[in-house]
């Protein structure tokens, strides 16, 4: 280890000593894919449990109310699961925010559902590194640094949402509240690579579904009554792409509805996702979505209703998140970790807490790889090392404010 102080040094090692694994195994038994309510209720109750070894005001909060179009193009309500929710001495000096999520992209009836070891140290399962792994990081550290003499300049607030893979639009809401005033925070999604390297800058992301309705007609006596809405759909697909450039990528990525081979098509939904890499770009791709949607209602002689929008804003690498990532960087020097960052294509809560104001490193997780496939991996001594960086992270945050 480099120039440690001996509060440091208790800190790093009380996170390191805290029963991670056994944690992971157990969270990572739960099913808690985004939309299995059940097993999301499960999973809330056992973070709870978990998290009740801080001090503060633990809440498990009600997800706000999101709306989604259906494959008939009719909206309804999405239902989500509970979040998390802790606040810690909300008047200390030095204020900050921890988020993390508990969902998973694996549904209760997918075949990843347990885990195994692919070889010493490296542990295989549902969520293990995307990010129950994470969140054991993170109550490690907290542990730690609670049992600090700076403990009492420390606030803070801790968001484990449970919709995260789906866009976080249950929770944004409160993960703005949570962001509002804080001298920084740590999102713990697994390292960009598995060798530790941190994801700086990211695009934003947005999510549409695009009705259309045109008119029925007989496919064979009188289709030029018809107004198809397929092919609107397909027009509108082909349109959207043409909008790809340099920090911009376009991903139509579905068309439902349609009819009897018989029948002209008077309903389709168009799916599409955009990734604009900065707030202007972000403005420019609205103005054009719109024009594109009039332009292909006009054309085809259809209606469009486009539902949805940005939901994750875009994070650019900031002065003051650069600052943020030179104080990981020295952090994880003086514990004999190289820590380095790179832009990332994906999109996480980060995203949200940037777009508030407040510096923020989202990839404080373990490292480990291959997320959202059922080769996910686990580097089991990345437990230790990210507690550690985290508890030395958050002291030193504390110091630098004093």
């Amino acid at each position: 280890m480099g120039e440690l102080s001996g509060q440091e040094r208790d800190a790093v090692e009380r996170a390191g000593a805290e029963p991670m694994l056994d944690q992971v195994l157990e969270w990572s038994a739960v099913n808690s894919g985004s939309r299995n309510l059940a097993g999301l209720e499960r999973m809330a109750a056992l973070l709870a449990d978990a998290f009740a070894a801080l001090p503060g005001e633990l809440r498990l909060e009600e997800p706000a109310s999101v709306e989604a179009v259906d494959s008939a193009g009719r909206t309804m309500q999405l239902e989500h699961g509970r979040h998390l929710h802790l606040t810690v001495r909300a008047n200390a000096p030095v204020q900050l925010l921890f988020t993390g999520h508990m969902d998973t992209v694996f549904a209760i009836d997918h075949a990843f559902q347990e885990t195994h070891w692919l070889e010493d140290g490296v542990l295989n399962g549902p969520g293990v590194a995307d990010m129950k792994g994470g969140i054991a990081v993170m109550l490690a550290a907290m542990k730690a640094v609670e049992a600090s003499p700076a403990a009492d300049r420390i606030g803070y607030e801790i968001v484990i949402n449970s919709d995260e893979e789906v866009g976080s639009l249950a929770s944004a809401a409160l993960l703005a509240r949570a962001a509002a005033g804080k001298r920084a925070a740590l999102t713990y999604e697994p390292a960009a690579l598995p060798d530790g390297t941190l994801a700086g800058a990211r695009p934003g992301s947005g999510n549409f579904s695009i009705v259309i309705r045109g008119r029925s007609a007989h496919a064979g006596r009188n289709p030029e009554d018809g107004r198809n809405a397929i092919l609107a759909a397909a027009d509108l697909a082909l349109r959207l792409d043409a909008l790809r450039r340099d920090g911009l990528t376009v991903n139509p990525s579905r068309i439902e509805g349609g009819s009897p081979g018989n029948v002209v098509p008077d309903l389709a939904i168009l799916r599409v996702n955009l990734r604009p890499r900065t707030p202007e770009i972000e403005t420019e791709a609205k103005r054009q979505i719109d024009e594109a949607i009039a332009a292909v209602a006009s054309a085809r002689e259809v209606a469009i209703y486009a539902h949805g929008g940005f939901g994750r804003p875009p994070k650019p690498l900031t002065a003051d998140a650069g600052a943020l990532f030179n104080l990981v960087k020295t952090a994880g020097a003086d514990l004999g970790q190289t820590i380095a960052w790179q832009p990332s294509g994906g999109v996480c809560d980060g995203n949200n807490i940037s777009a508030c104001g407040v510096p923020v490193v989202d990839t404080m997780g373990v490292r480990g790889g291959k997320i959202h496939s059922m080769e996910e991996f686990l580097i089991v001594d990345s437990l230790k090392e990210r507690a550690a960086l985290s508890a030395l992270t958050v002291l030193r945050l504390a110091a630098e404010a004093a």
